[in-house]
């Protein structure tokens, strides 16, 4: 049943549209695999932890390939946007959806089973641009023999790869220090985790990927003189030497210290150029202030963006560093730039607000401000605030990992219309996204919507169409912020409608019903409003 189920979630892939593969294999370095934790049906408890620790094998394997293998953060992540407990067994229609939110090229799921002391393997990889469901490779294996199992497995089911190259002095780790490594990675709290890691790192004193684990721990904690301390402790020659030093920046970052920072970042730009590192020097100038021989904060905001123009996060920054650099028009525009690309940023549009009340337009100013706050309820308290401090401090975005997330980018950023009436391109791709809804080609209609929003950021029934893919993907937390503008945008009674189902969805009974006695007061005929409302009740 789990194949039939798979069949037919990659069958809608195809129907959708996805261009088909000409071949099964292709250049797996230029992809981006995404491993999935693998499934335990025995439910044995003496495989808990390796299903995150499959996951993790089959991804270093593929990296020492030459592959692209998505981290594990990035993974989480997805899933906790997505609202996806971390331990659950998940569908394969889920498992492709956060394949495709992380821009994945192929997803790889497996099982595992054990047997006394052997361990039955089976994983299979989905190409999510062909909709192909590759064959499945089944391995068998001692515990002590993991990692030579996935170095085989990793190259059954990408056979274009070449075998894992690995240096001459690298080494695995034992596998208690393995097992303590991935124990950490899984455990809920912080304190657990460091009791795992330190376990780990006395098993191995080598083990990079411990420290940098170890950081994240300590980090949580609110030690960073540990966590600084730890991160210090990675040799120049680990593969892990330039992400340790940049984890260090961030330490220092907290700890303010912020001329040993800036020293760690500019020794990493020296080995090449980031956005990353732009942007947290960026940061810096903005907490400390910058002296008259040094650049503003808003210069290394600028590099930032020409380095990598499709994340957000760096149109805010710029948007909010000219504001306290009191160059209001540039803010603005900035600002502006950064609304359209992320539609729900909520301090994007207060901040907006307030540069355009500094300029004097007021109306317009009036009108972010009231989006911002049907978008959260503490905007409520920055209203507060005097006339001559409209806006709290540390607003500013910083990077925490020197590589750029595929979700920090949001979903594809669009490039600028230069056609002279934008309304008429605006209503092309929102008649577009329409058909594409009504398919349920949900990931053409997204892309056609969201070109339809950059081009009419308050476009109210791009938003409510978005808002309602999203509530069928299972995302409802995103679909709440796309009902919400659409709401303010025009009330209409489908908004409410779709938004009630959302805040349903996410367990809200009361917002639910507040959204179905809203779509009541404005059509008392609705049918479905009345039914929506007994189902709340009941």
């Amino acid at each position: 049943m789990r194949a039939v189920r798979t069949i037919a979630v990659v069958a809608l892939l195809v129907a959708a549209g996805r261009p088909a593969a000409g071949a099964d294999v292709q250049t797996a370095a230029s992809d981006r695999i995404l491993v999935m934790p693998f499934d335990n049906p025995s439910g044995d408890a003496r495989l808990h932890w390796l299903r995150e620790g499959a996951a993790v094998l089959l991804a270093d394997a593929l990296r020492a390939s030459g592959a692209t293998a998505i981290g594990r953060e990035e993974r989480v992540k997805a899933l906790e946007r997505l609202g996806v407990p971390l331990n659950a067994s998940l569908s394969d229609a889920t498992v492709i959806r956060i394949g495709q939110l992380l821009g994945a090229s192929s997803v790889v799921v497996g099982s595992l089973a054990l047997g006394g002391e052997q361990l039955s393997i089976k994983a299979r990889a989905i190409r999510l641009d062909s909709g192909r469901m590759q064959p499945e490779v089944a391995e068998q294996s001692l515990l002590p023999d993991l990692f030579r199992v996935f170095d085989r497995i990793a190259i059954r089911l990408f056979p274009i790869l070449l075998a894992p190259t690995r240096q001459p002095e690298e080494t695995h780790p034992p596998l208690p220090a393995f097992q303590n490594y991935i124990e950490g990675l899984v455990a809920a709290a912080p304190a657990a985790q460091v009791k795992f890691m330190e376990s780990a790192l006395a098993g191995y004193a080598r083990y990079d990927a411990a420290r940098l684990a170890l950081w994240q721990a300590h980090t949580a904690r609110g030690d960073h003189q540990k966590a600084l301390a730890i991160v210090l402790e990675v040799p120049e020659r680990s593969p892990s030497f330039r992400r340790s030093r940049f984890l260090a920046a961030l330490s220092q970052m907290q700890l303010k210290q912020y001329e040993a920072a800036v020293g760690t970042l500019r020794a990493l730009a020296a080995g090449g150029p980031s956005a990353t590192i732009s942007n947290n020097l960026g940061v810096i100038q903005l907490r400390r202030g910058a002296s008259g021989h040094e650049a503003v904060a808003s210069s290394y905001f600028s590099e930032a963006h020409k380095l990598d123009d499709e994340d957000p996060d760096y149109l805010f920054n710029l948007g909010y560093s000219y504001l306290l650099e009191r160059d209001v028009q540039a803010a603005i525009y900035w600002l502006r730039e950064a609304v359209r690309r992320s539609p729900a940023d909520g301090d994007a549009h207060y901040v907006l607000g307030t540069a355009l009340n500094s300029a004097g337009t007021l109306t317009e100013a009036a009108r972010e401000k009231d989006l911002a706050r049907r978008l959260s309820s503490h905007y409520a308290e920055w209203d507060r605030r005097p006339a001559t401090d409209p806006l709290p401090r540390g607003l500013e975005r910083v990077k925490e990992d020197l590589e750029t997330s595929a979700l920090s980018r949001g979903d594809l950023a669009f490039q600028a219309a230069e056609q002279k009436d934008q309304q008429d391109l605006a209503r092309f791709h929102l008649e577009a996204g329409r058909r594409l809804f009504a398919r349920d080609s949900d990931r053409e209609a997204t892309a056609a919507l969201k070109r339809a929003i950059y081009l009419s950021p308050y476009e109210a029934e791009a938003h409510l169409l978005l808002g309602r893919i999203y509530l069928r993907g299972g995302r409802a937390r995103e679909a709440i912020d796309e009902l919400k503008i659409s709401l303010w945008s025009q009330d209409t009674v489908a908004a409410h409608l779709a938004l009630a189902e959302a805040y349903l969805q996410s367990r809200d009974l009361a917002a639910a019903r507040a959204e179905a006695q809203r779509a009541l007061a404005l059509d008392p005929q609705s049918a479905e409003a009345k039914k929506l409302l007994e189902r709340i009740g009941q």
